[in-house]
């Protein structure tokens, strides 16, 4: 039985996406800046995702929305985009549970002199809105916190954080990858001015993103050549696999309320499955969560040395062998061997901030597959640690 459940690192494109992105492969393959017609015809396939993908955030203006090579390039397209602007080094405030996409141009700014302030987060991942309204500076020009942690699945109140943002007159950025097209995202509600997307998070292709800019928000490019996507982002356009991620923004608008009653579902009978392994503790926010994430630490209630061998990226291979396909923290840096900075951010000590796995689920995860996984988890756990079962 093979079963993918690391749909936090990415999906499988959808059959109908596949189907498109061929078909533009074939008949509208020319290049979207060319003015003849094999040319129009790209460009139609490049606007036509636009409104798309503007659709899926609410945003009324499609040109709103600059496509980018994915959801890292559009994280730094936002944070680098804004710091740009001015001649020196101002302040800006992330959280402590970034994705890399953020924290490592935030890192490089404040090497450049930028001063810097990352929020703390509880033992759940959240910020507290108070922390934010506290860091404030005269000189704070820009508020960067991620929208869903893909690590421990804990959605942060975005709406709270980007009202003090604008009270203050401070730019806000979200980056949105592990929620836009799980949860609803209104731009037009919510006080957003910068939200970074990607493609392959919602079944599109690997290779698109796309950052909404909030009418009025000026942002400086950070590639220079063709001025394509109004002069913010240089280079021809990959209209296959944009075409395809406006398609894939489209399902996933259509869908997604039903498909994110579905996921909760099985997400909470899996943490209900695993609820009386004495080996597992649940990870991020049970309450304030992506709808498809769950994660656990290994835990080990008897305090044997068995533990001390474990690690996530462990069980994950065991996992493999077994046909299940999880995930140790985050994808981005699942393959190496060291402390998580999302858990250590929220307080678990270095040793099981080693020990982290991720099971994300999607379109394709059944009942089944859930009553399997916690069946076969409980097995390898049970495998790993003989102490711990035969103490039980």
């Amino acid at each position: 039985m093979q079963i993918y459940l690391d749909y936090s690192a990415t999906t499988p494109p959808r059959s109908e996406v596949i189907r498109y992105v061929n078909k533009i492969l074939t008949e509208e393959w020319g290049n979207p800046s060319s003015l003849h017609q094999w040319g129009q015809r790209a460009a139609m396939a490049i606007e036509t995702a636009r409104v798309q993908v503007a659709d899926l955030l609410n945003a009324v203006d499609p040109e709103s929305i600059i496509f980018t090579s994915g959801g890292t390039e559009a994280d730094n397209l936002a944070i680098l985009g804004i710091a740009r602007q001015y001649n020196t080094p101002q302040h800006l405030i992330i959280s402590s549970i970034e994705h890399p996409a953020i924290s490592e141009p935030v890192r490089y700014l404040e090497g450049q002199g930028w001063e810097v302030t990352r929020l703390p987060v509880n033992h759940q991942g959240r910020v507290n809105p108070l922390d934010l309204k506290a860091a404030i500076q005269s000189n704070t020009v820009l508020i960067s916190i991620i929208h869903g942690q893909s690590e421990v699945g804990t959605v942060q109140p975005i709406e709270a954080l980007g009202k003090i943002a604008r009270d203050h007159s401070i730019l806000f950025h979200t980056d949105a990858v592990q929620t836009a097209g799980r949860v609803s995202i209104d731009v037009q509600r919510l006080p957003i001015d910068l939200l970074s997307i990607s493609a392959h998070k919602i079944y599109g292709m690997q290779g698109a993103g796309a950052l909404y800019v909030r009418s009025g928000v000026e942002i400086d490019p950070l590639l220079l050549g063709g001025g394509q996507e109004g002069k913010k982002r240089s280079g021809t356009q990959a209209v296959p696999i944009i075409a395809g991620f406006g398609l894939a923004a489209e399902l996933a608008a259509t869908e997604m309320m039903v498909e994110r009653s579905r996921l909760i579902g099985l997400r909470d009978r899996l943490f209900d499955l695993m609820a009386d392994c004495p080996y597992l503790v649940p990870t991020g926010d049970r309450l304030y969560r992506l709808p498809h994430h769950v994660s656990f630490i290994v835990n080990d209630p008897f305090n044997t040395s068995e533990t001390e061998k474990i690690t996530g990226k462990m069980i994950v291979r065991q996992m493999n062998l077994g046909g299940i396909a999880i995930s140790a923290g985050s994808a981005c840096h699942s393959g190496k061997l060291s402390p998580s900075p999302i858990l250590l951010a929220m307080g678990y000590p270095e040793k099981e901030a080693l020990r982290g796995i991720r099971l994300t689920l999607g379109r394709d995860t059944t009942q089944e597959d859930i009553d399997w996984t916690a069946m076969v988890l409980k097995q390898v756990l049970n495998r790993l640690m003989p102490q711990l079962a035969m103490a039980k």
